[in-house]
Order: C-alpha cells, then sequence, then structure tokens
C-alpha cells in the first residue's frame, strides 16, 4: 500500500448511520432509570438491537445519572454499540430538569446539525444554589436562549407539572415528549405498550404520557405564565376564644392605620410573629413598627415602614431550637412529604439529622443560668462535649415524635430563655441605629434595615449571618456622613450574601476603611 492510498479518506461505514444514539440527562429519584427501560423495551419490540448504560454523579442534586441508550436495525450481524456519549454525537438529549439541558449544552452533547432537545423547564436547584446566602438561583432564561441555538429542534415545557397534574411523575411525560417528538421511528401505540407492560401506576402514566405527547407534536408554545406561582389563597379567618379574638382584631387594626404601602406586609408580619409566639407578642411587633412608621416619610412612598414591616416580624419570628422541634413535628409536614414521596397508604420512615452546639443548648436554659453557663469555658466545653455530634432523630417512631413535639410545645417558655434575651437585645440594638439614622440620611436608614436579611437559620447558619450582619453595621458606621453611605452599605450587604465563608465582605470592608 502506498502512503498516498493510506491517508486517502475513507468512506464511512453506512451502518453507523442507522445507530440511534440517545441520551438521558436526570436527577436522582425522577425515574431516569424508568425512562430508559420503557425506550429499550419500544426499541426491541419493534426489531431493533438496543444498548442502555448509564454513569451515576454524586456531585449535582442528590446524584444527577447519565443514561446512553444506542440502537440499530437488527440485521445480518449484531451492531457494536458504544458504553457513552460523545460530544456532537448525540441524536437525542432527554433533560429532566432545565438545568440538566445546559449542562448537556456545555458537554457539547446538543449540536444544531443533527439533535432534538427534549427539556422540562422546572427547576430542581443545585445544593450550590441552595447553599448561596443570598439569591444564588441560576438563570433559566440563558439556558433557554442557548438551547434554542443550540439545538436542531427544541421541545420545552413543563413536564414535572403536566405528570403531576396527571397524578403521575415525570418520567412519563418525558416519555409522551420522545414519541411525540417523532425523533424514533416508532408509533404511539409502541411506546404506551412499554408502559402497560411495567405494571406500575400504568393509567396515571398513560395520562401524563399522553398530555405530553399532544403537547410535543402540536409543538404549543409555553404559556406565559407557566414560571409564575399560583396567586396565594386568602388568609383563612382567625379562629379562637374571644378575648384572644379581640386582641387579635385591635392588633390587626393598628396594621391597617399604618401609611398605605406598609399595610399589607404589615399584617404579613403580624400573623408570622403571633403564629411563632402569642398574641401579646403581635403587640411588641406593633409598638416597634409604629415606632418607626412615626419617623417615616411620605415624600419616600414610606419605604423605611414597609421594609421594616418585613424584617422586624423576621428578626422577632428567629429559629431556635423550640421552633424547629415545632414544625419538624407539625401534620402539615408529614402530609406533604407522604405527598412529595407518593407514599399513598404505605408506611414512612422519616429520620431527622440534630446537630445542636453548645450554644444552642445554653439558649434554651432559662436566663440566668444560660449566662452564666455562657460564661464559663469550662461548662461550654462540657455542653460541647455532651451534644455536639451528629444525631439521628427517628420521628416515624414514637418515642422520638414524643420528644420533638414535647420540646416544640415549649412556646410559652421561650421568653424566658436566654436566646430570647440575646435576640431581645440585638433587635433593639439594631432599630436603635436604624431610628438614629433616619434624621440624617433616610436612604442609609432603609439600607440598614434592609441589611436584616442577612440574619437567618438555625445553628451554624444563623452565627455566619449574624457575624456578617454586624460587620456590615460596622461598616455602615463607618460611612455615616458621606452622600454615597447608602450606596456603600448596599454593596457590602450584597458582598456579604455572595459567599458562604465572607470573603468578599471582608474585600469590601477594606475599599470602606481605606476611605473612611
Amino acid at each position: 500500500m502506498t502512503v498516498q492510498q493510506a491517508l486517502a479518506p475513507r468512506r464511512p461505514d453506512a451502518k453507523l448511520g442507522t445507530i440511534i444514539k440517545l441520551a438521558v440527562m436526570a436527577v436522582g429519584g425522577q425515574g431516569g432509570g424508568v425512562l430508559t427501560s420503557w425506550i429499550e423495551a419500544v426499541a426491541r419490540a419493534q426489531g431493533y438491537a438496543c444498548q442502555a448504560t448509564s454513569v451515576a454523579g454524586v456531585a449535582q442534586r442528590t446524584g444527577a445519572t447519565i443514561y446512553y441508550i444506542e440502537m440499530a436495525p437488527l440485521g445480518d450481524r449484531a451492531p457494536v454499540f458504544s458504553l457513552a456519549p460523545a460530544a456532537g454525537d448525540v441524536d437525542i438529549l432527554i433533560a429532566a430538569e432545565m438545568m440538566e439541558a445546559g449542562r448537556a449544552i456545555m458537554r457539547g452533547f446538543v449540536t444544531p446539525d443533527r439533535t432534538t432537545l427534549i427539556a422540562s423547564t422546572h427547576r430542581a436547584l443545585a445544593v450550590s444554589e441552595k447553599m448561596a446566602p443570598g439569591d444564588g438561583i441560576a438563570s433559566s432564561e440563558e439556558v433557554r436562549a442557548a438551547a434554542e441555538l443550540a439545538a436542531d429542534k427544541l421541545i420545552s415545557f413543563d413536564m414535572d407539572r403536566m405528570a403531576a397534574e396527571n397524578g403521575s411523575v415525570i418520567s412519563s411525560s418525558l416519555l409522551g415528549a420522545l414519541a411525540g417528538s417523532g425523533a424514533l421511528p416508532f408509533p404511539r401505540a409502541a411506546f404506551e405498550d412499554a408502559i402497560r407492560a411495567s405494571g406500575k401506576g400504568v393509567e396515571a402514566s398513560l395520562q401524563a404520557f399522553g398530555a405530553a405527547f399532544e403537547r410535543a407534536r402540536n409543538d404549543v408554545a409555553e404559556p406565559e405564565d407557566a414560571g409564575e406561582s399560583p396567586a396565594p389563597a386568602m388568609q383563612a379567618a382567625a379562629q379562637g376564644p374571644k378575648p384572644l379574638l379581640e386582641k387579635w382584631e385591635a392588633l390587626a387594626t393598628r396594621a391597617r392605620a399604618l401609611p398605605g404601602p406598609a399595610q399589607e406586609m404589615a399584617l404579613h408580619g403580624l400573623r408570622k410573629v403571633v403564629a411563632f409566639q402569642d398574641v401579646d407578642y403581635g403587640r411588641e411587633y406593633m409598638d416597634r413598627l409604629e415606632e418607626i412608621a412615626a419617623l417615616d416619610d411620605a415624600a419616600q412612598g414610606h419605604e423605611l415602614s414597609l421594609e421594616a414591616a418585613k424584617h422586624i416580624a423576621n428578626a422577632m419570628a428567629y429559629d431556635d431550637v423550640i421552633r424547629v422541634a415545632d414544625l419538624k413535628t407539625r401534620a402539615a409536614r408529614f402530609a406533604r412529604i407522604r405527598e412529595e414521596m407518593g407514599a399513598g397508604d404505605r408506611p414512612v420512615a422519616l429520620t431527622e439529622f440534630m446537630h445542636p452546639r453548645a450554644e444552642e443548648i445554653a439558649g434554651l436554659l432559662p436566663a440566668r443560668i444560660g449566662a452564666r453557663i455562657e460564661a464559663s469555658p469550662k461548662w461550654m466545653a462540657r455542653l460541647d462535649r455532651w451534644f455536639n455530634r451528629g444525631r439521628r432523630v427517628r420521628t416515624h417512631r414514637l418515642g422520638s415524635f414524643l420528644m420533638l413535639y414535647a420540646l416544640g410545645g415549649l412556646r410559652g417558655y421561650r421568653r424566658r430563655t436566654l436566646r430570647h434575651r440575646h435576640e431581645e437585645a440585638h433587635l433593639d440594638r439594631w432599630l436603635v441605629v436604624v431610628r438614629e439614622a433616619v434624621s440624617q440620611d433616610y436612604a442609609l436608614a432603609v439600607e440598614m434595615m434592609r441589611c436584616r436579611r442577612l440574619i437567618k437559620g438555625y445553628s451554624d447558619t444563623h452565627a455566619r449571618g449574624l457575624s456578617k450582619f454586624d460587620r456590615v453595621m460596622e461598616g455602615a458606621g463607618l460611612l455615616r456622613g458621606r452622600e454615597d453611605a447608602a450606596q456603600w452599605v448596599a454593596r457590602l450587604r450584597e458582598a456579604a450574601l455572595q459567599d458562604e465563608k465572607g470573603e468578599a465582605l471582608e474585600g469590601a470592608l477594606k475599599t470602606v476603611r481605606s476611605f473612611a
């Protein structure tokens, strides 16, 4: 063989063109394995050789898995299939969540010359998105725009919601969208037969399949309000003993007397505070809010009152051991978990992970005793040794449930705890600083009020937020008197929300200290 013959371009194997290559990118719990088995069953029933593999991952939302399927018509010789997808060599890409579609595009699995992209527009937030102190949710619109450019054909709508509306799970609607797309040379009946052969939840799966099939076949555009949450239901009328209802109505009347922009938020805040503690605690909320509202300026649109109504309520309804235990034992929570798991009449085993620090234990004690223990390094080390360990509390068992239920019922005792004393003192110091700033710089006072959003959560999360809040307020004190003080406080707050460790905040504070 000459050199020219060896280097001459070779004719591609025609048989390679008959192989259909399909990848499914699904998050754990979305039924990617079930969907893959259905597609395999359809292909084999239609006289195709088929092979399916999967590559599991643990770095995404509870483990994102790539299922890969290759199929070809049966012939004289068995085809040789690949074990994993390759960039630029995928005919059909099914993404069970919007960011999985984005990940597929980034990896080159979606190409404009051949790939049909079928993607659900709903979101299952990644751990990195949930961990962000502020709004860490990635933009679905950017992924949608990239998908329109990257795919040869795009079928995209909320398949998770469509499945739920038909009493099924997303794997059913994904299969329906695949069948309706026409990307596979198989009739609708073949897909439906595969669902029937599975023998599980057949009727609901067929309903979801049918709805998605019609949607994909007709290529109906996503409704404009598809991503919006339904309007909240009207608040139920308050119920309870007549004396308490009279006190509640008096507080609600005070909330309705506030400046117009703050009234609705004040009513929401009042409900939250009363639900957290009691009606008397709601009166304290209104006292604090009215004190701020008295300093407000109508020319500024009562922006300070609106922010105060929101953030004072959040500050007063803090997350302590009692509240966490109460939330974990509410009937509505158990009902929601059963619904999300699709448990039906089957029993559910529920395990809570508890990791109390010494600070939480000391904070639960009566204020005087807790303060003495908190001031003693020896006692704090002892509490940390006794309690600061991971615990698994199985609340589906009576003993564990009753323990948390009793702890959550200590609401009447809460106001005598050390934690409540700390929260009240911190809240009052913050409001004093805000009131002092109002007369000098209204915009600065509003930004100081908004800084309370830095404090949230429980245990270590709360401690980190509290530290960031105090550092931002310290920076705000250095900025008072400057014309751009409000803008700088907003920058400090946004820097604090960027990362958990507070590195961005520290950099912003260094800048402030350099010119303050």
